[in-house]
């Protein structure tokens, strides 16, 4: 798993994980709303993450918690991430003014990210109706018998933002998002990742979201991490949702020349703020084409190409998979 990290700072916060009960240094914790609270216990000795939630529960003031992030949840083997949501669902209304989660805040180190053994996420989804942030880490890997990624249809009238970080997003969880209604959403970025680790997503499936009727407060669409770059980018480039937003990416993909040409030859882009395709394979002739085009209205990052020969190379890699 590359170019993932733990955040530092999450929901405007600074995150602080979540001492072990009985923690000899006793330091004393900090406010409540002060922090984002980090959940982890993998590798704690016999700490269960149903005990660490219990000792999170009687340790702060959960009225207050503005932001929460979930991280190894398994002791020794790899569990499912349900019992997590069961415990999260059980004990919503004891978190009033939670803004933000991020669910399995984990890197390579830790596990990776198509070995994330996920869940439905919709009941989180529906007891926390005032979250206006929610980041998801997990893939659809369909390897024996781990527990895939998945989301229904929902209808969330505060969430702002919504982040999918997946190596392979299954298609049925793009497919709920466009069947959402999500009227205050401003932000959506979804790593679609690859066939390989679950990505089963086509263009046809982000068909709602392209049209710009589904998210009428989006303002930035990231369509990223695919090997499918290319079709996204010809999709988008006629796409109606384009005209509302303020900043796009379609970063750490596959993108080649096929892809930089339909949006040169596609609807104008110039009235976005910025525009993000790192980790490309398009040649250098295109490249500065786009850039001449874009001038300096727009803030282009097109850096960070891949080395990649068509006549030697098989393959082109997105960012992230495994």
């Amino acid at each position: 798993m590359t170019g993932i990290d733990h955040p530092e700072t999450f929901h405007g916060l600074p995150v602080l994980t979540l001492p072990d009960p009985g923690d000899p240094d006793g330091v004393p914790l900090p406010a409540a709303d002060t922090v984002a609270w980090r959940l982890e216990s993998a590798w704690r000795g016999d700490l269960t993450f149903a005990a660490l939630w219990k000792h999170f529960l009687d340790s702060v003031d959960t009225t207050k918690v503005r932001a929460l992030l979930i991280g190894p949840w398994w002791q020794d083997d790899y569990q499912s991430f349900a019992p997590v949501v069961d415990l999260l669902t059980a004990d919503a209304d004891r978190f009033p003014s939670l803004r933000a989660l991020f669910l399995a805040d984990v890197v390579g180190e830790e596990c990776e990210l198509s070995w994330l053994e996920m869940a439905d996420i919709t009941p989180v989804v529906e007891a926390f109706g005032k979250l206006e942030e929610l980041t998801v880490r997990g893939c659809g890997d369909d390897y024996g018998d781990r527990t895939r990624l998945d989301l229904r249809p929902v209808r969330h009238t505060s969430l702002r933002t919504l982040r999918f970080e997946s190596g392979g997003l299954p298609s049925d969880v793009v497919r709920a998002v466009g069947a959402s209604e999500l009227p205050a959403l401003e932000h959506l970025e979804l790593w679609l990742g690859t066939s390989e680790y679950g990505g089963n997503a086509g263009v046809e499936d982000l068909a709602p979201l392209l049209s710009g009727a589904a998210l009428p407060a989006l303002r930035h669409l990231g369509l990223q991490n695919s090997e499918i770059q290319d079709e996204i980018a010809a999709a988008v480039a006629s796409a109606p949702v384009v005209a509302q937003l303020t900043s796009l990416s379609l970063a750490m993909g596959t993108l080649g020349d096929e892809g930089v040409e339909a949006l040169l030859s596609g609807q104008p882009l110039t009235h976005l703020a910025s525009l993000d395709l790192h980790h490309h394979y398009a040649g250098e002739a295109l490249v500065e084409r786009l850039r001449n085009l874009l001038g300096d209205r727009v803030n282009c990052d097109i850096d960070e190409v891949e080395d990649w020969d068509p006549e030697v190379d098989e393959f082109r890699y997105v960012a992230v998979s495994e």
